[in-house]
């Protein structure tokens, strides 16, 4: 018989994939409404791309951060 943690483990993996994705759609996105906005704005110093990205970073990393968090307490509940 096959151990009943397999499943659980591979929904872990699943799920921290699944973050670590989410991280870098997010950071890329934010990437390119700072270089649109640039364009947009005509930005020669691309000052609306690096303050976009950072907020993206810091939004991606506190998303992680909760996510992870949340997947752990719930581990430990269980």
């Amino acid at each position: 018989m096959k151990n009943q943690e397999n499943p659980k483990q591979l929904s872990k993996y699943i799920r921290f994939t699944s973050i670590a994705i989410q991280m870098g759609l997010t950071i890329y996105l934010g990437s390119k409404l700072g270089e649109w906005l640039d364009v947009k704005f005509e930005n020669a110093n691309q000052l609306y791309y690096k303050i976009v990205t950072l907020l993206a970073v810091f939004l991606a990393m506190f998303s992680v951060i909760r996510q992870v968090l949340n997947i752990t307490n719930k581990d430990n509940n269980d």
